[in-house]
């Protein structure tokens, strides 16, 4: 499958609901025939599912073996403040092993996965997996939508109503993991309630403490990788796009055509190429490793070569409208909470037209208000990772932008760690690419924290199967 929609700004559409579905009446019907035929077994775990207030559930054919997949639409508060007002329905998908076993509790911090994976812990753990859908990600947004509900407190505390509610059948560990805004979704989630689960393992998830002081990206792009020839080439193309406009834009407008695309949000095709222009190399950085220079063009290339680089790194459907309102919930919260990258542009001047547009504000409509709060919410949970930090491991890519402003423990930090994969970029899958002696420490950690014997499971040994949507990861 071509990569691409990598960048800064870009993101691609969840994948399409996978296997038959099984309906819970249906489902209930089969397990209630069973035990009319004299077979002696507990409730099982349909029925508990289904018991649980707010809970509806419905079966699907699992794809992985010794599971059982269900769909599940918990009720949740729009504002956790006022239980009682408005409510929605937050989706979530349940990888039911045994209720004895582990719980991993997985969130990207943006839609769920509508099909079966196994999250790296998952498979070190031999776990249970729940993957829970954001809040205010379509099918889970109120309507109408409240944006002020938006924000890292209502999303945890969604999470400890959903924990709350499971741990009356999953009474073993629980663990939570995530990676990019599902890493940060996880720190956050901690953060406010510490005592949910038993440990946390956070993947290149940043942590912009200071959004006005961002010299660690420029600091990173001068010096990533160990070949400066494919810094240099990254940085030629990019600027190639530029001063090709003209052929770039007439290949977009034609694409667009073609495709439907319109540009609202962005206002002009213009706009929107050079944005995708801005995240090129980022995006190269961000999901490629430095081998893959070898397959980039040259910057005297066709044209067509140079504009097919663009869109495969980059992704152009992505700036259209269409490819940006399933994100306007993370915008809006990179724009009011989170923060976001600003790099300098020095390779691409004077050739840029709208550096300025480089912010979340661009990419939320104007009838949306946006307030960024200068950091508050992120100062509260540096504070509080350096000084209270208890189980966690936090996982990086040597060559991954985002490990430029990474989390870090402090004194009062405990059995806790954080550790970089050499040479690697933006994975979930890192603990397994670390050195011998650090993965070692990562697993015994990790297994110790949920109760698992050592060397009960292995990452060969485990389904190899990855959310699917970790390669379309926005990276503000």
């Amino acid at each position: 499958m071509r990569r691409v929609s990598r960048g800064a700004m870009a993101l691609l559409l969840a994948a399409g609901m996978t296997g038959a579905g099984v309906t819970a009446a249906q489902a209930g019907t089969t397990h209630a025939g069973a035990a009319q035929r004299g077979t002696v077994q507990a409730v099982d775990i349909l029925d508990q599912l289904r018991a649980i207030p707010g809970m509806q559930v419905t079966e699907k054919t699992s794809a992985l073996p010794g599971y059982r997949w269900f769909w599940l639409e918990y009720r949740q508060p729009v504002d956790h403040r006022k239980p009682r007002g408005p409510w929605f329905e937050q989706r979530i998908m349940l990888q039911h092993k045994a209720s004895d076993r582990p719980m991993v509790l997985y969130t990207s911090g943006y839609n769920t996965p509508e099909t079966m994976f196994t999250a790296e812990p998952t498979a070190l753990v031999g776990g249970n997996q729940i993957s829970v859908e954001y809040r205010y990600f379509t099918p889970s947004r109120p309507e109408p939508a409240d944006w002020s509900k938006d924000d890292i407190w209502q999303a945890a505390t969604d999470e400890h109503r959903l924990i709350g509610a499971l741990k009356t059948i999953y009474k073993g560990k629980w663990i939570s993991t995530g990676a990019s805004k599902g890493g940060m979704t996880a720190v956050y989630h901690k953060r406010f309630y510490p005592r949910d689960v038993d440990g946390s393992v956070v993947y290149v998830a940043p942590n912009d403490v200071n959004n006005n002081d961002d010299h660690a990206y420029d600091d990173f792009f001068k010096k990533v990788g160990t070949d400066p020839e494919c810094r240099a080439h990254v940085k030629g193309l990019a600027r190639e796009f530029l001063k090709r406009r003209p052929a770039m834009l007439k290949r977009f407008k034609a694409a667009a055509d073609e495709g439907g695309w319109t540009f609202n949000i962005l206002r002009t095709q213009d706009r929107a190429f050079e944005n995708s222009v801005m995240d090129y190399e980022w995006a190269f950085w961000q999901y490629s490793l430095q081998s893959d220079c070898a397959s980039l063009p040259a910057v005297n290339a066709s044209d067509d070569d140079i504009y097919q680089t663009l869109d495969t790194i980059s992704g152009l459907s992505f700036y259209s409208d269409q490819g940006l309102e399933p994100y306007i919930p993370y915008y809006y919260q990179a724009g009011t909470q989170l923060g976001w990258p600003t790099p300098q542009f020095k390779s691409l001047r004077p050739l840029l037209r709208y550096e300025s547009s480089y912010q979340p504000r661009t990419y939320v409509p104007r009838d949306v208000p946006m307030r960024f709060d200068r950091g508050k919410a992120m100062r509260d949970i540096d504070r509080w990772v350096r000084g209270n930090a208890n189980h966690m491991l936090f996982l990086y890519g040597s060559n991954d932008p985002w490990g430029s402003e990474p989390f870090r423990l402090g004194h009062g930090s405990r059995d806790s760690a954080v550790y970089v994969a050499p040479g690697m970029n933006h994975s979930a899958r890192l603990i397994d690419k670390l050195t011998a002696d650090e993965k070692a420490k990562a697993i015994a950690s990790l297994k110790r924290w949920a109760g698992v014997e050592a060397g009960t499971q292995s990452l060969k040994s485990a389904p190899a199967a990855d959310d699917p949507l970790q390669l379309q990861r926005p990276p503000l």
